[in-house]
């Protein structure tokens, strides 16, 4: 299938090794009405970002296979092509550590599993929510 500018604008990565995890995030982005584009780890992900900026967002897991989710993170965020995607940091740590890390890095939110669909679609529409243009002083 080939994808539409409309389509290409509308994507979402999803890196993820757990395919538990990916299954749900897919369902929740997908009936946000936004293409999922799946990797398995963080290599994967990383060679897609380098031929690919286009995206509306980043969906990574914090422990993945090759490349850590904090390293693609610190990666995106020194690419000025790739700064502007916001990232989900999603783990099955909770420590505020780990929090503190995450934003550290780079990541614009951090979701800690198990998380409901509710929970990331929430999140996620807050994240993409189109910004309102902000009030400027006479």
């Amino acid at each position: 299938m080939r994808m539409t500018i409309k389509h290409m604008s509308k994507r979402i990565l999803i890196a993820d090794d757990d395919p538990v995890i990916r299954h749900l995030v897919i369902s929740v982005v997908a009936k946000l009405g936004y293409v999922p584009v799946i990797v398995n780890d963080g290599r994967e992900a990383f060679s897609l970002l380098n031929a690919d900026a286009d995206f509306k967002a980043a969906i990574l897991d914090m422990s993945m296979p090759y490349l850590e989710g904090l390293d693609l993170i610190r990666y995106m965020r020194t690419e000025k092509r790739l700064m502007r995607i916001p990232v989900v940091l999603i783990t099955a740590g909770q420590s505020i550590k780990l929090m503190a890390d995450s934003f550290a890095a780079g990541a614009t939110a951090f979701l800690p599993k198990p998380f409901t669909p509710d929970q990331l679609q929430r999140l996620l529409r807050m994240l993409l929510a189109p910004k309102m243009p902000t009030a400027r002083a006479a």
